[in-house]
């Protein structure tokens, strides 16, 4: 008899351990010595890459809806972050960094998830084409209105001007607080993306007019799956916020979006692996380019349109690494020769029968 396989249990136990050794790997790196101040900064900005990806992956990937405004959400998150940390300093309220930290990511997520119902409610009546311009107007408005809010220059609370820089943010933004926001950004996704609504909103990306027709509430989880995207990308703008310590309105221009959804279809819509693993690689590539500054763009260009001949579902297509799959397949591999020896006695069977029938003419 075959043995069992792991259990539930025992791969959440599994995933657990691997997670905590890729922090510890993480740490001995950080702390070794072996990369220096701008390398971590690399990370840091690969890990805000990582949490945009994944969640305009939900959007684009298990919706199947194309939208080029997810920079708009996180300039809100960014801002609003910003502007709760300003307050908190003019206030003069003393906070744990990491406390504040947080504080002010969250309520970042939170107004740019109140956005994205706001937003989402009207646009997703749109598909495909008009759904990408919907929300591509949507960053640009965001940009404009930014520029001319006069609290959000560099000036502070209450003086600013139009496009003028937002300064004096509070660096909070911790490495390795970071990295755990990314890991539970990232296991809130996936497993939303396996959950039953994610089950339904793929169902409405296959066929919306069967969906509907089996009883789900379509507009329900479009408009779900846009506010848990614009939530993600306005923690995204939160720590972005708290990390470089300053803010322009053109962090929400669509050039910026563009760049996500490219991560997106190159690491294959639908798959969160391929999302983190292009993420981390059209975050570094660029960097590993800079000393061919005059090629750099050029190469980043070329090794995208290979991709999409070569590979047009993206690197990753659709599927998805499973930690707990990989042990199963090393301690429990699957016995061919019991498949093999089915067949033979298949072919048996059939050349008995066929020399039965033979007989029987003759």
């Amino acid at each position: 008899m075959k043995k069992s396989i792991l259990s539930t249990k025992q791969s959440y136990i599994i995933c657990g351990l691997g997670i905590l050794a890729l922090f510890g790997a993480f740490v001995g790196i950080c702390e070794s010595g072996i990369i220096n101040s701008y390398d971590k900064s690399i990370l840091m900005v690969a890990c805000i890459a990582i949490i945009m990806t994944t969640s305009l992956n939900l959007t684009i990937g298990v919706l199947g809806q194309l939208t080029l405004g997810c920079c708009g959400f996180q300039a809100i998150g960014a801002y609003t972050a910003a502007l709760l940390s300003k307050s908190i300093m003019a206030a003069h309220i003393s906070m744990d960094p990491v406390a504040q930290f947080l504080l002010c990511m969250l309520a970042g997520g939170v107004v740019a998830c109140i956005f994205g119902v706001l937003v989402g409610i009207p646009a997703l009546r749109l598909r495909g084409d008009y759904l990408a311009i919907i929300t591509l107007g949507f960053g640009e408005i965001i940009r404009v209105i930014i520029q001319n809010l006069p609290f959000a220059g560099g000036m502070g609370l209450s003086q600013g001007q139009a496009g003028q820089a937002l300064i004096g943010i509070s660096r909070l933004a911790n490495l390795y607080v970071v990295f755990w926001v990314t890991v539970i950004s990232v296991m809130f996704l996936f497993m939303f993306g396996r959950s039953k609504y994610g089950r339904a909103v793929k169902s409405i990306r296959d066929d919306e007019i069967a969906a509907s027709a089996s009883g789900l509430n379509t507009t329900y989880l479009k408009v779900l799956v846009f506010a848990i995207s614009a939530f993600f990308a306005g923690i995204a703008g939160g720590i972005f916020a708290q990390y470089i310590g300053s803010l322009t309105p053109a962090m929400s221009g669509w050039l910026y979006s563009i760049n996500y959804v490219i991560m997106v279809v190159f690491g294959g819509m639908g798959s969160i692996t391929g999302s983190i693993v292009s993420a981390i690689g059209l975050t570094i590539l660029p960097e590993l380019l800079r000393a061919f500054s005059d090629y750099r763009m050029l190469v980043y260009s070329v090794a995208l349109v290979l991709v999409m001949i070569f590979r047009p579902q993206g690197i990753f297509g659709s599927w998805e690494f499973s930690l707990s799959r990989l042990i199963n397949r090393i301690f429990y591999p699957k016995k061919k020769t019991k498949s093999k020896d089915m067949q033979a006695k298949k072919n048996a069977k059939l050349e008995t029968v066929e020399d039965t029938k033979e007989d029987a003419h003759e």
